[in-house]
């Protein structure tokens, strides 16, 4: 990291012009809040502490900025990869006494709070005035991810300490991963917003020698933004910065906050497909993928042409149309294609010419569905809302050949299918959207097809085959068995000894 810090006085400025702040008001104001929420990812009631984090900031806007510090045991990863904790989160709840979850300060002026308080501390900040005012920029060099953060602060009335101490904390935003919600029940899809990710000045933040009234400060960093903290990948359209004073680790007179500009880029027009989403494994049915396009341009990216296609099969072309600024995406879903089923299935997709050709095309691989025997067993447990959960089995053709619920509250449902050689599709819904009891789905042979606890959301499906049969009944010919049915590459057949 590198900075520079520039003070003057009240004096100096009148000589050189008013003007030379450019981002920070030398009027008075009233304080502004930072709201520092400590939470994690096992803790079951911090959604409902980062709902009404964000209300405030709603209700307040420009007046309230909020960073989310995943620490303590809630925070700990687990099995889950999602390793949000930083080098500075312990120290940062000590100071405060942030032993409970969710809990937060406003401005660090008192020992943690419970989230019930949040509002009112708040509201009570907002109407006190304060002696600085705090001003932030940002731009991030998108060739070599560095981030320039600019911050400038003027004391309109002497501050109760000699040393203040000024703050740049750098979040990101919009990351998907585990949460546990004991409201809305756990998922691996909750968006973490405002998420600290590192402290730009270090644990404390930089000495303020000179706080008495008409001081300015000018203050510029620099800091070359990693690929990824503790292996959550960086998203540099996602970041956020914070900037506050303290007037000496605690108690904050005042903060802003700023989403960084964006530069450097190396072409003016250049779209990029950047992932395809995941798609099961599948063994009969058109597919619809999903591929994420971003405008890794500088200007506006307002059509793309995406051609597409699956194991070297016919193309497709569909044309999109709509607006995305520099660093934006969209997950765009692409008209449904049919292809022949490989054992390992290839979507080629690719974009009309732009600026940058060498970022224009992405491949992704999807295997065929796994083979099982053709008597499927299903234990369907409901939860206490049972006419909620419905059910059904669909064959190649999209027919539905099985289905069932709602059902009663706590039941337990046992079903049993005897099908033919085919590609399958089960899926489960939940009418609230939340899941619901667990389910398990496997064949003869105890080969587990589908397995849930209930976390399945609105619903989740799943393809596999059957084995295709054929059974003859004389003297020559019984109990032939074909699989895979249908199929490419190779075909077996058992119980055959006598065929011509």
């Amino acid at each position: 990291m590198k900075k520079k810090l520039f003070i003057l006085t009240i004096l100096v400025l009148t000589s050189l012009g008013i003007h030379s702040q450019t981002i920070v008001s030398t009027s008075p104001e009233n304080k502004k809040v930072v709201l520092e929420e400590f939470t994690g990812i096992t803790c079951g009631y911090c959604p409902d502490g980062h709902t009404i984090a964000n209300n405030i900031a709603n209700n307040n806007p420009g007046n309230v900025f909020l960073i989310n510090i995943h620490q303590g045991g809630y925070a700990n990863p687990g099995n889950s990869g999602f390793d949000f904790r930083t080098p500075f989160g312990n120290a940062l709840a000590a100071q405060v006494g942030a032993n409970f979850y969710p809990s937060g300060t406003i401005n660090r002026n008192s020992n943690a709070l419970g989230r019930g308080s949040w509002n009112g501390a708040a509201n009570t900040a907002l109407g006190q005035s304060s002696d600085v005012n705090v001003g932030v920029e940002a731009d991030i060099d998108v060739q070599t991810n560095t981030i320039t953060v600019h911050v400038e602060a003027f004391y309109t009335a002497d501050s109760p300490e000699s040393n203040n101490k000024l703050n740049v904390a750098l979040l990101q935003n919009n990351t998907i991963g585990p949460q546990t919600d004991y409201a809305n029940g756990n998922t691996t899809e909750y968006n973490h917003m405002h998420r600290l990710v590192w402290l730009i000045t270090g644990q404390w933040g930089e000495i303020i020698t000179t706080t008495t009234a008409g001081t300015f400060i000018d203050e510029t960093y620099t800091y070359d933004i990693p690929n990824d903290y503790n292996g959550v990948p960086v998203k540099i359209q996602d970041l956020e910065v914070v900037a506050f004073i303290t007037e000496t680790q605690l108690d904050m007179p005042s903060g802003s906050g700023t989403f960084p500009t964006y530069s450097n880029f190396s072409a003016e027009n250049n779209a990029r497909p950047t992932s395809v989403e995941a798609i099961l494994p599948q063994c009969g049915f058109d597919i619809t993928p999903n591929v994420t396009i971003q405008n890794f341009g500088e200007n506006d990216l307002t059509e793309v042409e995406i051609t597409y296609s699956v194991n070297g099969g016919t193309p497709q072309v569909y044309n999109w149309t709509g607006l995305l600024l520099s660093l934006q995406n969209e997950s765009i879903e692409l008209p449904f294609i049919s292809y022949t089923t490989e054992e390992i299935n290839t979507i080629n997709i690719s974009i009309s010419d732009d600026d940058d050709n060498t970022d224009n095309e992405i491949a992704y691989e999807f295997n065929i569905a796994n083979q099982f025997t053709n008597t499927i067993n299903m234990i369907l447990n409901t939860d206490n809302a049972g006419s909620q959960c419905t059910w059904d089995i669909m064959n190649s053709n999209d027919e539905i050949i099985y289905s069932g619920g709602p059902y009663a509250n706590n039941e337990s449902v046992i079903e049993a299918f005897e099908l033919v050689g085919n590609c399958y599709r089960f899926r489960i819904f939940d009418a609230a959207g939340n899941g619901g009891g667990s389910i398990v789905l496997y064949d003869s042979e105890n080969e587990v097809i589908y397995n849930t606890p209930g976390n399945y959301g609105e619903g989740e499906e799943v393809f596999f085959r059957t084995i295709g049969s054929l059974s003859v009944n004389d003297n020559n010919l019984q109990n032939v068995i074909i699989y895979p049915n249908p199929t490419n590459t190779i075909l077996n057949i058992e119980n055959a000894e006598k065929i011509s």
